[in-house]
């Protein structure tokens, strides 16, 4: 079992940057791949960002790449987002599957899920 705490949302301007935090706990995380989506009302879930618990590779979804990195430092991985856009306005989810595959973006694949923390950017 994995248990995951997101933090770190809040109200920014357009151009500003801002990085959540994704709390993980749990027995024998390095077993997990870890992902960062995001729901806009109304939108299905959308892949943001993914990596290993190790984080020997990133893979982003191509609306943010070069804006966002992920990353890990002992059990809290995080999302850094830069440059943001209104278009970025969302719920930021967390999220874990078991370890395996080549892909991260499949939200069906993952298993354990943050509660979400809102990231509002005006314009």
């Amino acid at each position: 079992q994995v248990q995951l705490v997101e933090s770190g949302g809040g109200l920014v301007q357009a151009g500003d940057s801002l990085t959540l935090s994704c709390a993980a706990s749990g027995r024998a995380l390095g077993i997990y791949d870890m992902g960062w989506f995001r729901q806009a009302p109304g939108k299905e879930r959308a892949f943001v960002a993914g990596m290993p618990w190790s984080g020997r590779y990133t893979y982003y979804a191509d609306s943010v790449k070069g804006r966002v990195t992920i990353s890990r430092d002992n059990a809290t991985v995080y999302l850094e987002m830069n440059t943001l856009k209104p278009e970025d306005t969302a719920v930021y989810y967390c999220a874990a599957k078991r370890l395996g595959g080549s892909r991260f973006s499949a939200t069906m694949d993952y298993d354990y899920w943050g509660q979400g923390t809102q990231v509002t950017v005006s314009s």
